[in-house]
């Protein structure tokens, strides 16, 4: 009896990249449904229709998944912000602030409810917290580099990183929904608002050049 010949490599590779991103879709769905505290691997496993053996494969944890998900996020940042130079002379100091949190609005929105679910989770689940950190010293180190090429900042801080570092972290909370920042009756608009004047008033001192 003639053996069936064995599948190309590129064949092989391509189911095992649709295996990959059947888990990475999974947790996706999952987290629209609930936290990521109640995720199992089982239960990530059974929606992608993989074996545990199979998640295993391609992935060491559960937190494996939520890394490339975050580094997906992380990519996308980069790709919007890869060509934003510092502040043109003709655009104002509350453009610029709008044009900030607005690439971190589009990141967020795009990737809801992962960015949401592992903001919330960071205080309580120290892996996501190292996984978010990095996420933050991406963005801080970018929008730090910005402000120092802006001649006409005005830093409330002469620590601007620290600086970067509060405003980002409060941008983050705001996007995330979190009721500290937006209050229970969730008014998203007007807490995003609030945020973009602050990254204004504590980059630029509260001057409205060109504004």
């Amino acid at each position: 009896m003639t053996a069936e010949p064995s599948r190309p490599p590129e064949d092989r590779r391509s189911r095992g990249d649709r295996q990959r991103d059947a888990i990475i879709t999974a947790v996706r769905e999952l987290l629209q449904e609930r936290s990521f505290a109640d995720l199992s691997v089982s239960t990530i496993s059974e929606r992608a229709g993989v074996a545990r053996s199979g998640f295993y494969f391609y992935f060491d944890s559960k937190y494996a998944v939520l890394a490339v998900i975050v580094a997906e996020a992380m990519a996308e940042l980069d790709k919007l912000t890869h060509d934003f130079a510092p502040r043109e002379p003709g655009e104002s100091p509350s453009d610029f602030a709008k044009r900030m949190v607005g690439y971190a609005a589009t990141v967020f929105a795009s990737h809801d409810p992962i960015m949401s679910a592992c903001n919330l989770a960071r205080s309580t689940d120290a892996q996501i917290r190292e996984i978010m950190d990095d996420f933050q010293d991406t963005v801080v180190d970018k929008i730090v580099g910005l402000v120092k090429d802006d001649a006409g900042a005005n830093p409330v801080s002469d620590d601007v990183v620290a600086l970067v570092r509060t405003l980002t972290a409060v941008t983050s909370m705001t996007l995330a929904h979190d009721s500290a920042f937006v209050g229970r009756d969730r008014d998203v608009a007007g807490a995003v608002q609030v945020v973009e004047r602050l990254w204004l008033s504590a980059l630029w001192g509260g001057h409205h050049n060109g504004d």
